[in-house]
């Protein structure tokens, strides 16, 4: 029998509860961090609680061991409130590489780049936008899409996100691979054979 979850997405900072927010946010706050999105994805058996946090500096830049530390610490907040059912999943992570714009501050740090905002309501016919950040100004942000100003505010953006353009330098092999090293050696062994020549 499958049993289905129902999701209840936090996408945008403002929309967090406060009584989550106030039980988190602290905690993060004091490892150096800022609290950037959170969802919940409640299942008949198991709640998971996925959350996203971020440097001041805003460079996605959280190590592993960080996010590790700072998910048992807000484990231990969370059984003490009894704040979820008995059984859940809490998962602490950096934004990634489609980092999730959910404050004013995200929209601002992420002009000049490509993004992808959906909107609560339709704008110009449409609730789904791709394209240059061009500015963020006054609570609202200006796209370019297909050539074309679309301005959205931020009150009215459901979800959003930065989308990261790949390049070939990200599918290159890096110098001095173990690879690279094997040729190397097998080269030189070649010309160790024919006297050195080359």
């Amino acid at each position: 029998m499958r049993v289905g979850v129902r999701v209840r997405f936090f996408c945008m900072y403002h929309e967090i509860p406060e009584h989550l927010r106030a039980l988190i946010e602290p905690v993060i706050d004091d490892h150096g961090l800022e609290l950037v999105d959170a969802d919940l994805a409640e299942g008949a058996d198991t709640t998971v609680v996925r959350i996203v946090v971020d440097t001041p500096a805003g460079d996605g830049r959280v190590p592993v061991d960080r996010c590790a530390a700072l998910s048992r610490e807000i484990a231990v907040g969370l059984d003490a409130r009894d704040e979820l059912s008995e059984r859940y999943q809490l998962e602490v992570a950096s934004p990634g590489l489609h980092r999730v714009l959910a404050r004013e501050k995200d929209f601002r740090a992420a002009c000049g780049r490509e993004v992808k905002v959906e909107t609560k309501h339709a704008l110009v016919g449409r609730k789904h936008f791709r394209g240059a950040l061009r500015s963020f100004d006054g609570g609202v942000a200006e796209l370019e899409v297909d050539g074309e100003a679309v301005q959205i505010p931020f009150d009215e953006v459901r979800r959003a996100h930065e989308v990261y353009e790949f390049s070939s330098a990200d599918f290159a092999k890096p110098k001095g691979s173990k690879r690279s090293g094997r040729r190397e050696r097998r080269r030189a062994a070649a010309q160790a054979r024919r006297g050195g020549k080359s």
